[in-house]
Order: C-alpha cells, then sequence, then structure tokens
C-alpha cells in the first residue's frame, strides 16, 4: 500500500490487489456458491413476506399450527387463500421452503465446502431457522405475544446474517479480497455500524408490533415540533425508531467520508456508496409509510430495505476485515494460517 497524491494535493491510500496469497485450495465449488446466494436472497424474500403478514394485520388469520385450520400445510386449497390467509399461509410455506433449502446448504457445504469455519456457519445457519420456525408457531398458539412477536423479528435478521455470511465467505470476490495488499480499514467503525444497524431494526421490530407506527403521525417533525411529548409508551418507540434512522444515515455519512482515502476503484469505496443509496432509500421509504398511513406494500419494502441495510453494512464489515491489517499475539494464528 503506498500514498497517491491527486493533482490537487490530496492523498490517497493505493490498495490493490498484490502478488497472490498461497492459501490452501479452499475455493467452494462454483453451484454451491450459486446456491448459498439464492438461500440469502430467498431469506430477503421470507422477511418481506414475514413482513406482509404483520402489515396486513394477518398473525392470526390462521389459527392454527403446524396445520392451516387443519390441513396439511402444503396440502391446504388454494380456493381457500383469501383475505389474510394468503399472506400468513403464503409466508408459512415461503418459510418452509426457505429452511429446506437450508437443510440442504448445511449438508451440501458440510461435504463440498473446504472452510471449516463456513461449515459450521452452514449448521448455525440451521439451528437459526428451526428455533425460526418454532418462535413463528408460538406467536400463532400464544396470540402474538410482545415478547416472542419481537424476538422472531430479532432472530429473522440473524439468520439473514447467518446467510449473507455464508454467501460471502463461499464468494469469488471474498478470495480476490484476501490478495489485497492489507491496509488501515475501518473495521471497529464498520463493526459499530452493523450493530447500529441491527439496533435500529429491532427498535423498529418494537415499534411494529407494538402497533406504534402511526403514534406520531406527521414526518419529518413529530406533533409539528422536533421533539415530541413523550406521553406514551407508542410515542417514545416511535420516536426512538426516528431518531435511530438518523444516526444509521450519520454513520453511513461518515463511513463514506473515511473511505474517500482509498482509490476510487476500491471495493470497500463500491460499498459504502452503495449503502448510501440503499439507507437514503429507506429515509424515502419509512417517510412515506407516515404519508400513506402505512400501506402494507410500502411498510414491508421498508422493513425488506432495513434488512437489505444490515446486509450490506455486514459485508461491508466482512470486506474491511479482510483487507485490513492484523494484529497478531505473538504465538497465535491468523485465520488463514487455521487448518480447515
Amino acid at each position: 500500500m503506498a500514498g497517491v497524491a491527486d493533482a490537487g494535493g490530496r492523498e490517497y491510500l493505493r490498495m490493490k490487489p498484490g502478488q497472490p496469497i498461497q492459501h490452501a485450495n479452499d475455493s467452494t465449488p462454483r453451484w454451491l456458491r450459486r446456491f448459498t446466494k439464492l438461500v440469502a436472497a430467498s431469506t430477503l424474500f421470507l422477511i418481506f413476506a414475514g413482513a406482509m403478514v404483520t402489515s396486513t394485520g394477518s398473525g392470526l388469520a390462521v389459527p392454527d399450527w403446524p396445520n392451516t385450520y387443519g390441513w396439511f400445510m402444503f396440502a391446504f386449497p388454494f380456493k381457500h387463500w383469501v383475505g389474510g390467509i394468503f399472506y400468513e399461509h403464503g409466508h408459512r410455506l415461503i418459510a418452509s421452503t426457505v429452511g429446506f433449502l437450508t437443510v440442504i446448504q448445511a449438508l451440501w457445504l458440510q461435504r463440498r465446502e473446504p472452510k471449516r469455519f463456513v461449515r459450521r456457519l452452514g449448521w448455525l445457519s440451521l439451528g437459526a431457522v428451526l428455533v425460526q420456525g418454532l418462535l413463528g408457531g408460538l406467536t400463532v398458539i400464544l396470540l402474538l405475544p410482545l415478547a416472542i412477536s419481537v424476538a422472531h423479528a430479532a432472530l429473522a435478521e440473524i439468520f439473514l446474517c447467518l446467510n449473507v455470511s455464508i454467501a460471502f465467505f463461499t464468494s469469488r470476490w471474498y478470495e480476490d479480497l484476501r490478495k489485497y495488499e492489507k491496509g488501515d480499514a475501518p473495521v471497529g467503525m464498520a463493526w459499530s455500524l452493523t450493530a447500529i444497524v441491527y439496533a435500529q431494526i429491532l427498535a423498529g421490530a418494537l415499534m411494529r408490533h407494538l402497533g406504534a407506527g402511526l403514534a406520531i403521525p406527521d414526518f419529518p417533525r413529530s406533533f409539528g415540533r422536533w421533539i415530541p411529548p413523550f406521553d406514551s409508551i407508542n410515542v417514545v418507540a416511535a420516536f426512538v425508531h426516528r431518531a435511530g434512522g438518523f444516526l444509521v444515515a450519520a454513520m453511513v455519512l461518515a463511513m463514506v467520508v473515511r473511505l474517500l482515502r482509498f482509490e476510487r476503484d476500491h471495493p470497500l469505496r463500491f460499498l459504502a456508496h452503495l449503502l448510501l443509496v440503499v439507507v437514503s432509500a429507506q429515509v424515502l421509504l419509512g417517510a412515506y409509510v407516515i404519508w400513506s398511513g402505512k400501506q402494507p406494500i410500502l411498510t414491508s419494502l421498508h422493513v425488506m430495505n432495513g434488512a437489505l441495510t444490515l446486509a450490506l453494512s455486514l459485508i461491508l464489515t466482512l470486506a474491511t476485515r479482510t483487507v485490513a491489517w492484523r494484529v497478531v499475539r505473538p504465538g497465535a494464528l491468523i485465520a488463514t494460517e487455521v487448518p480447515a
């Protein structure tokens, strides 16, 4: 890595692919790489389907579980998919499909993935989807209790992060990143961003399951002022979620500025700018959710885009960690030296 000055005298850090680093043969087979991307994308769509259930108030449209009105889930007649049943039953079928894909992913990784930590991630993902299915059933059986509903939403994001991590670590892009010269990449800042985005999603889940999405009915102000009267828990939840959104946007802007020291074509800069676009869209979607009175599709897109924000933040964090300098204790092994 070397400093490079532009015509204006500003100095950039040049981080480019250096000499290929000799690693063990840990390349993931092509079709397995593609399958992990399918699982990650399916998980994101599952979050949208779940958001549609909450946005349409269909959480108890099917009152039994795991069956659907006494029918085996996959045998329920399509002619009965009416009203909220369409969203709740459809969500169950999509969740079952993603669960099945996750089983295949775990077994395929165990059989063909050379990196041991990725194989472990596959089993963690399978465990997460099993617990997620149980939590989904309990939300119905116990009539949508707040704690379990929020836990169900929180675990969905962790499940997404696990599958996104698997897709990242099995990708050719990860292999290419490992060949980049190491530099002063902001690992701690990236991890902080990911944690803040996740906390913001939790705040949004609590607000949604409290039914507080329109507790503050105007935007960008709150009851005509910048700080609303905190006279109910719903108003507090709504305002915390709004404040968290602006904090996330500020963190993303700070990350973009921090990465300006890298070359224009560096992958970290590309990721940061992509994240800035997604977060800008998220703020706009949040505004339209308020202005439209929580129109279900807009609201669900807002939830899904929040999950996409978390996924991109995590990818940025993992990429930053991959190209950053390592500080190694004497006698310790770095990740690339640990045998699979």
